[in-house]
C-alpha cells in the first residue's frame, strides 16, 4: 500500500506532464494554422493568432497595426506554400515559451517561383488559456528562383494529371476576399512563356 502523499505527488506529476504536452499541441497548432492562413490569406484568422498588444515595428502596437502590415506584405506576393517542419519549443513557464521553427516556403515573386528556407524564431504567450505569438521573427537561410515554373503550367485538372497548375489557393473563400477584384489576383495575371505579363 502506498501512503496518500505518494499517490497525491503521482497525480501532480502525471497532471504536470499532461499540461506540459497539450501547452506543446496547442503551440504547433499555432505554428501550422498561421502557415494555412497566409497561404489562404485570412487575415482575420492570422491577426487573431497574436496577442492583442502584439509590436509591430514602426506601425505601432496591436492587431489593428499587424493587419495592416500583412496586408501590405502579402499583396507583394502571389501564391505562397508554407510547409512548417522542425519545430523545437522551450517552455518558460505555463504562460510563456519560445520556439524555432524551420519551414520551407514556396513563394511566387512577380513572373519568379522561389523557394525559401526559413527559420522563424518565436516567443508564444498563454492567455486565457489559449496559446498566442508574441513575436515572430522570419530569418532566411536561403532564396532561390528554381529552374521549372509552375506559373505557365496548363491547368492539372487533378487527378486527370499528377503536374500542372492546381485549383488552391484559388478555391478558399479567404483568398478570393483578399484579392476583391480578380484582376488583382496573382494566379489570373495572363500567362507567356516566361510567366504571367
Amino acid at each position: 500500500m502506498t501512503d496518500q502523499g505518494e499517490s497525491h505527488r503521482r497525480t501532480r506529476k502525471t497532471t504536470a506532464e499532461v499540461d506540459r504536452l497539450l501547452a506543446y499541441e496547442s503551440i504547433r497548432q499555432l505554428v501550422a494554422r498561421y502557415a494555412v492562413a497566409v497561404d489562404s490569406r485570412d487575415i482575420d484568422t492570422l491577426v487573431g493568432l497574436f496577442v492583442d498588444d502584439v509590436r509591430v515595428g514602426a506601425l505601432g502596437v496591436g492587431r489593428d497595426a499587424l493587419r495592416k502590415s500583412f496586408e501590405t506584405s502579402l499583396r507583394g506576393i502571389g501564391v505562397s506554400i508554407l510547409n512548417v517542419g522542425t519545430h523545437v519549443i522551450d517552455l518558460v513557464d505555463e504562460q510563456e515559451a519560445s520556439g524555432i521553427v524551420y519551414c520551407k516556403g514556396e513563394i511566387q515573386d512577380g513572373n519568379r517561383w522561389i523557394h525559401q528556407a526559413i527559420v522563424y524564431d518565436d516567443r508564444y504567450r498563454r492567455v486565457a488559456r489559449r496559446w498566442y505569438f508574441v513575436r515572430r521573427n522570419h530569418r532566411l537561410f536561403y532564396g532561390a528562383e528554381v529552374g521549372s515554373n509552375p506559373l505557365g503550367l496548363p491547368p492539372a485538372n487533378w487527378p486527370e494529371r499528377h503536374d500542372g497548375w492546381g485549383t488552391v489557393p484559388a478555391a478558399w473563400d479567404s483568398w478570393r476576399r483578399f484579392w476583391a477584384d480578380p484582376a488583382d489576383d496573382p494566379r489570373d495575371q495572363p500567362v507567356t512563356k516566361e510567366g504571367p505579363a
